[in-house]
């Protein structure tokens, strides 16, 4: 395998653009996985350039508390993401805004991605590209986006001032956005597939005991519907004895799940059925110098610790991949 050097590419014009430069590591995302990450690259003292489309931190900027990262009681997560990026900074990471990767080459060596700055290179490439919230797929999701249907109480729950929501879902993100709103909405109520919620037992107390907190048990979502100014209620089933029925609301927020963001990767990165990607122990992919770190992977837990624990041993075993290089 041909590897190209920085030195190279400044004495070999037609091997690779002059203006390109090449970085021992670059992190796609910029979560807590790719943050986690670029800390740990950066001290390593490999060049080190992380790449998010959003603000840093990913899903930390749509929670409100977080309790559950060690050394922190509770703290916004949007809060947390700040001191994890100007962490990675302080030692000498780079971060780049980019709005389209249009492809990467990760058996290139280097591995070359396709930008809207140009072509980017990388000795070594840590995917930490996260998961997005994945749809409910019913009529009138699509047409009421942003008009009544959100997938962000954070971002979007002082919106619904004195009124009455619908958010549905049973796991953590449900129980805790659907207790969150309540700070705002006169009325919140949940709707879930089964009878008992999936969330921690500490995150369904306190919504079980929220006054304003009311619950549809065996029901499935099966239309959204609305008016030119936004939601106005949503047509439901019990799964249990088929009845249907209407439910007069303002908004709807859906939690049903995430979806790996793999759509650069998939034709070159091995996935399980449920599309993330597959490593081994040290988070290498198929692919020689390739990594993967947080929730795009297959792992059994996805928090913010978890996926922070993934980019510092990402990071580490690519810097032992980068001296390998050299040898």
């Amino acid at each position: 395998m041909s590897i190209i050097t920085e030195n190279e590419i400044k004495q070999t014009p037609n091997a690779v653009d002059k203006k390109q430069k090449l970085y021992d590591l670059i992190i796609i995302g910029g979560g807590p996985a790719g943050l986690s990450a670029a800390l740990y690259g950066a001290r390593g003292n490999i060049s080190t350039l992380v790449l998010e489309k959003g603000l840093p931190g990913g899903e930390l900027n749509n929670t409100e508390e977080v309790e559950n990262y060690p050394g922190i009681d509770s703290k916004k997560g949007p809060e947390i993401a700040e001191m994890m990026i100007e962490h990675a900074k302080r030692f000498g990471a780079e971060y780049m805004n980019l709005t389209t990767i249009y492809s990467v080459d990760l058996k290139a060596q280097p591995k070359v991605l396709k930008t809207e700055e140009g072509d980017i290179l990388a000795k070594s490439v840590i995917i930490a590209t996260g998961s997005e919230h994945r749809k409910l797929g019913v009529p009138g999701e699509k047409e009421y986006a942003g008009k009544g249907v959100s997938y962000c109480a954070v971002c979007d729950g002082a919106f619904f001032k004195n009124k009455h929501v619908v958010v549905v879902g049973g796991g953590n993100a449900a129980v805790e956005e659907g207790n969150f709103v309540t700070r705002y909405a006169s009325k919140v109520t949940l709707i879930h597939r089964r009878d008992t919620l999936r969330a921690e037992k500490i995150v369904q107390k306190r919504a079980l005991n929220n006054p304003k907190m009311n619950f549809i048990w065996d029901t499935a979502v099966e239309s959204i519907e609305g008016d030119v100014m936004g939601v106005t209620k949503v047509k439901i089933k019990n799964l249990k004895t088929q009845e249907q029925s209407e439910l007069a609301c303002d908004g709807v927020f859906i939690y049903v799940g995430l979806e790996p963001n793999i759509s650069l990767f998939k034709d070159q990165i091995k996935l399980d059925e449920g599309n993330r990607i597959i490593t081994n122990e040290k988070l290498e992919t198929n692919i020689p110098g390739v990594f993967a770190a947080g929730d795009v992977r297959v792992t059994p837990l996805r928090q913010a610790v978890t996926a922070a624990a993934d980019g510092s041993l990402a990071a580490t075993i690519a810097i032992g991949f980068i001296e390998s290089l050299d040898d």
